[in-house]
């Protein structure tokens, strides 16, 4: 049977490969993105797989904005799996007047917030009436909650992810829905560094895995589809790290 599958950061990188999966079994797709032209192409590609595709733009730090998605979203009925993949570091690509003095602290530890913590947290909460019993919520974090991003804000945004899953898995447990978390490391392939990341840090990125390669976004996808399956409906309010090692060192 098709589940309704809402992903948001759905139109590239990780969110999109996790649509893909989903989209391969048959589910309905809804796409949550900012930019209404990279939703409509990634939906294009889904169409071929999916039940349906359903694009809805908004920012979802924005609380009208996830407000309004959420009521688009529940127009068409319940949710049985929600991913929170939305996200970046607002730092990489920056200018530096941006993040300089005091000001651009502010700034940045302020906009991560909102790209990383509140695009998350404002949409499952929006959602959160319209959710079904036994439903899954997988919010998408990252190896810098462990071990620092070299700014603090990222990494800040993305660990306060880790204590709100704990709390909504033991709110929502009695449905039997579960909330993980995945926290992936170095994924090749995705917008996430914007071109700005060399040759040499490439590879000492990799250097740090046990694995000797880069993770893909199919191999996040592939923990979060397992996440959202009937199998796993007795794990919840964990962190599943996909990063081939690297968070533990070498």
């Amino acid at each position: 049977m098709a589940r309704t599958v809402v992903i948001s950061g759905g139109g590239t990188g990780i969110g999109r490969a996790v649509a893909q999966r989903f989209a391969a079994d048959g589910d309905r797709i809804v796409l949550i993105g900012r930019r209404a032209e990279v939703l409509q192409a990634a939906a294009a590609e889904l169409a071929a797989d999916a039940a349906k595709v359903h694009t809805v733009t908004a920012d979802l730090s924005d609380v009208e904005q996830a407000g309004a998605a959420a009521a688009e979203i529940a127009a068409h009925g319940s949710v049985d799996v929600l991913v929170a993949a939305a996200g970046g570091n607002v730092i990489l690509g920056a200018e530096p007047e941006r993040t300089a003095g005091l000001a651009g602290v502010a700034w940045h530890w302020t906009e991560n917030f909102r790209a990383n913590t509140l695009t998350a947290v404002l949409l499952v909460e929006a959602l959160r009436p319209y959710l079904a019993d036994h439903a899954r919520i997988v919010l998408v974090s990252s190896i810098a909650a462990y071990r620092g991003s070299g700014s603090g804000s990222y990494a800040a945004s993305k660990a306060a992810l880790h204590p709100y899953a704990y709390d909504l898995a033991a709110d929502l447990g009695e449905r039997g829905i579960t909330v993980n978390v995945v926290a992936p490391g170095y994924i090749a392939g995705t917008e996430f560094f914007r071109g700005t990341l060399s040759a040499e840090r490439e590879r000492t990125l990799i250097a740090q895995t046990h694995t000797g390669r880069p993770g893909t976004p199919a191999d996040v996808a592939a923990a979060v589809h397992w996440l959202a399956s009937p199998e796993a409906g007795h794990i919840t309010g964990q962190i599943i790290q996909i990063n081939g090692g690297a968070e533990r060192g070498r």
